[in-house]
């Protein structure tokens, strides 16, 4: 695409990184539960939804960086391959990293890296091949996880650490199937990205097909998920039970009846439909609403929403403000606070179009391997 469409569809993109970076910041802060148990407004809307859209947004950002419509072939695609690999051990130390800092936080970034490791294999595939193998992953991979995790060790950590790479059979374990952002299932969510990478998202049908598509995806999951579980619940009450989460995984020793649950972060096939449904109505709304903005709103957008440049520069200083040494205080209604500063420093960058400074620091360190590589 040239000129416009190009920059709307960066703009689009922007935006939604920034409500899924808001979205997990929200996961973290707020509260579950209101007081007589029902469940939040904000876990309601970014329980296990936030985290999928940034996963989704991943894959859309491998497909840009490996040629968009047309995927790069022959030595240039090893070339960016190198680049990705690069790029990605770089997020999965950070990751590493950031569990020193004790913040009682799921960190996703070891996940992430090995999440696009991963998608590097699927770099010279089209729109149409990536989508039927996304719907044969959602469906084949889940049941597998279901089958195996059985017969593999426990879930030592939340957050992957250091002390983990003296065992790397449970490290592997933990970040492949048994984490709290498994990496096999999750493949799905880089899947679906990377087709609408290769998309046109310029166009405005395409935003609408989109939007409409994940809406109907997300509650028709639902719905039949819910039909289901009260036919053959596999635990009673089992909807509500299970609305703020299960922690990553179903039971590895539960009924096969737990495939039919819907619920973050439980990686079923009726989870990721749902999860995937929500990220395509974010994105697909988010790339209509810029798009119909004149120049002047969108740029304001464009900086106001600047946060969305620099999710690994943000999300890594949310994991740091979460620890007990910095300010805000951990209670919701430190939730403002997270949000302002967050944003606060994305409009500043935004507003010099500068890239955060992790997101400059791995980019340069991936150019520059990419570049040893002869074309």
């Amino acid at each position: 695409m040239a000129g416009p469409s190009s920059r709307v569809r960066l703009v689009g993109l922007d935006v939604a990184r920034c409500v899924a970076l808001l979205g997990m910041v929200a996961t973290h802060v707020l509260d579950e539960r209101d007081p007589d148990g029902t469940l939040t407004l904000g876990q309601w809307l970014a329980g296990g939804r936030a985290s999928a859209l940034f996963a989704v947004l991943a894959g859309v950002t491998l497909a840009l960086s490996t040629g968009g419509r047309t995927p790069v072939a022959g030595r240039e695609r090893a070339a960016r391959t190198v680049g990705i690999v690069v790029r990605a051990l770089l997020v999965a130390v950070l990751g590493l990293a950031l569990a020193l800092a004790d913040s009682g936080l799921a960190v996703i970034l070891t996940y992430y890296g090995l999440l696009f490791c991963v998608g590097a294999v699927f770099v010279g595939l089209r729109t149409r091949a990536l989508l039927v193998l996304a719907a044969a992953w959602v469906v084949v991979v889940p049941v597998l996880s279901h089958a195996v995790r059985p017969h593999l060790p426990e879930r030592g950590y939340d957050s992957p650490a250091f002390d983990q790479l003296a065992e790397p059979g449970q490290l592997a374990s933990e970040l492949l199937l048994t984490g709290y952002y498994p990496v096999l299932p999750w493949v799905a969510y880089l899947l679906v990205g990377m087709a609408l990478g290769r998309a046109d998202l310029g166009s405005r049908r395409v935003q609408a097909t989109l939007a409409g598509s994940g809406l109907a995806l997300a509650v028709v999951a639902t719905q039949v998920s819910h039909a289901l579980t009260d036919r053959w619940p596999a635990i009673p009450g089992l909807p509500d039970e299970v609305a703020t989460g299960t922690g990553g995984t179903t039971p590895a020793d539960g009924p096969w009846s737990w495939l039919l649950v819907v619920a973050p972060h439980s990686a079923t096939p009726f989870d990721l439909v749902q999860t995937i449904g929500s990220a395509l109505l974010v994105i697909g709304g988010c790339l209509l609403l810029v798009g119909a903005l004149p120049a002047v709103p969108r740029e304001a957008v464009r900086v106001f929403f600047g946060a969305g440049t620099m999710t690994l520069t943000l999300y890594s200083l949310h994991v740091l403000l979460r620890t007990e040494r910095l300010w805000p205080p951990e209670e919701p209604s430190a939730y403002v606070w997270h949000v302002l500063v967050l944003l606060g420093i994305g409009s500043a960058y935004a507003a010099l179009r500068r890239p955060g400074p992790l997101e400059r620091a791995v980019s340069a360190a991936s150019r520059e391997t990419a570049a040893l590589v002869p074309r």
